[in-house]
Parts: C-alpha cells; structure tokens; sequence
C-alpha cells in the first residue's frame, strides 16, 4: 500500500470520528459541561497526551529532537491560536447552541475558505469556476446560518450556526499555515507546542466554566464521551492530520470534510438526536454545489 493511499485511508477515518463527534459532545454540553469548560479539558487532556508521547519517543531515530528555527515561532503560536484556541472555542460554543447536523453542514465550508486563504497567503491562481463555486458555497452557509432553526435542543441556531462558520475558517487558515511546518519538522516535535500555547490561550476563556462542574451527578456514559473527544476527537485526529499532511496537500484534506456532514447525519438521526429540514437540505446542496466546483480538476 502506498503511503498515499493510507493517508487517504486515515483522513477518512478522521471524517468518521468527526462525524461521529458532532453528536457526542452535543450529549455533554451544556447539561453537564459548558462549552469553554469542555475545552480545557479537551485542550488540557490532548496537551498532556501530546507530551507525554513524546517524553516516550523523544529518544527514537523516528522522532528525533530538532532545532526550531527562531522565524517559526510566530508560525506556531499562529498555528496554536488559529488550530486549537479560536477554532475549538467557536466549534464548542457554536455546537452547544445548534444542532449536530446544522454544524456539519456547515464545517463543508471550510475546503472554499483553504481555498481562498491559499491563494492570498501561497498566491495561487483563482479560476473563474472556483470563484463562482466560493460565492455559491458562502450563499448556503449564510443562508444556513440566517434560516437553519434546527432541533435537537438547538437554543440559539444563528448564533450557533455563524460560530462554527468561524470555527471552519479558523481551521482552514490552521491548514495552510501548518503545512509549511509539516514541511519542516516532524508533527510530534512542534504539535506539543502548538497544544500547550492552545491550552494557555483558552485557559482565561473556560477556567470559570471549569470550576464550576458537578463531577458527583456526571453519569458513567457522559465520562466516557468526555474521554473520547479528548483522545480520539482531538489527540488521535489532531495527530493523524499532521501526519498526512506529508502526503497530502492542504486543499486535498480538507476535501474530506465534505464527509462529516454524511457521518454526523447518519449518526445523528439513528440515536434520534436531529432531524432533516428543507432549509438544511438547500443549504447542503448549495454548499457541496460550490464545494464541488472549487474542487473539480480542468
């Protein structure tokens, strides 16, 4: 098997695991965990697998030490704001406030946004085509956000929808400035610095919210949720991304996030948690309409 393809193979696996998480954290939050408190746990349990890993590895020929160049530093501490700081805080937030299927509609959004990020920052050529399919694309998201009243304990859809929207161009911006890392360096070596300078960034935001959660009335299944966004929604995926992204170009992952509305959907509606609506429909369509015209080879 080509490394290619078992990089095709792992983001897949990403866009199942996302999927999946849409729902899972919606079981935690708010009922048990509001959404900034959730994030320190999940960027402070990830943080500690991060350098815990590597405090076993660090010693293999696989992940050896290396020198981070002084210019690369404000590429980290953009990539940690722009990777694990503002793009978890306005996802958790934004779920806690609209529904699953809503929220995965909306992620979609975010191969248009690498897009138009890289050719502003990597100045690649915009086709006409691409253009139409970026306007068509931010015309369903908007048209999702304004009109996406959704169900599912959804108590506040617009602002909700328009977070996650920010959640999907802060990770896009994450995509493109991190590959010219990935580059560089080996992911383990600059990913437990990108946590930890997440982790301090988030820590003001979710400290309070933190304190204030009831461990004792927390169910056993709520536990396990927790634990499984913070391994595998976060370290497991954060990991895998940067990983291939050695193979694979920024543009090309995020492709795969075309699936997570599929995954989030289907898991969504077979434990009962959302339901269809014609306006996410519509809005689906002109989105993957868009998705689909940026994305299409000449």
């Amino acid at each position: 098997m080509s490394k290619r393809i078992l990089a095709l193979i792992l983001a897949t696996i990403v866009s199942i695991i996302y999927g999946m998480t849409f729902t899972i954290a919606k079981d935690v939050m708010p009922k048990y965990v509001e959404a900034s408190g959730f994030i320190i746990m999940r960027v402070g349990g990830a943080t500690i697998l991060f350098w815990l890993v590597w405090l076993f590895i660090r010693k293999s020929k696989a992940v050896r030490e290396e020198k981070i160049e002084p210019k690369d530093y404000l590429r980290i501490i953009f990539a940690g704001f722009f990777g694990v700081a503002l793009n978890m805080l306005s996802f958790f937030k934004g779920l806690s406030l609209t529904s699953p299927i809503s929220a995965s509609v909306l992620m979609v959004s975010t191969p248009m946004i690498v897009l138009i990020l890289s050719a502003i920052i990597l100045k690649e050529r915009m086709q006409k085509r691409k253009i139409f399919g970026i306007v068509l694309g931010l015309i369903g998201t908007a048209f999702l956000i304004l009109y996406g009243k959704s169900v599912g304990n959804a108590t506040n859809a617009t602002l909700g929808n328009f977070l996650v929207f920010v959640n999907a161009t802060s990770y896009g911006l994450y995509l493109v400035i991190v590959k010219k890392l990935m580059d560089k360096y080996n992911a383990f070596n600059f990913a437990k610095w990108i946590y930890l300078i997440g982790f301090i960034m988030v820590l003001p935001f979710g400290w309070s919210e933190f304190q204030v959660i009831n461990w004792a009335i927390m169910p056993m299944d709520i536990y396990l949720k927790i634990g499984f966004v913070v391994i595998f929604s976060t370290f497991l995926t954060y990991l895998i991304n940067l990983l291939t992204m050695k193979e694979l170009k920024p543009t090309t992952i995020a492709v795969f996030v075309y699936l997570q509305p599929l995954f989030a959907t289907i898991f969504a509606i077979s434990l009962g948690k959302d339901e269809l609506t014609f306006v996410k429909i519509v809005s689906a369509i002109l989105i993957f309409i868009g998705v689909y015209l940026v994305t299409q080879k000449k």
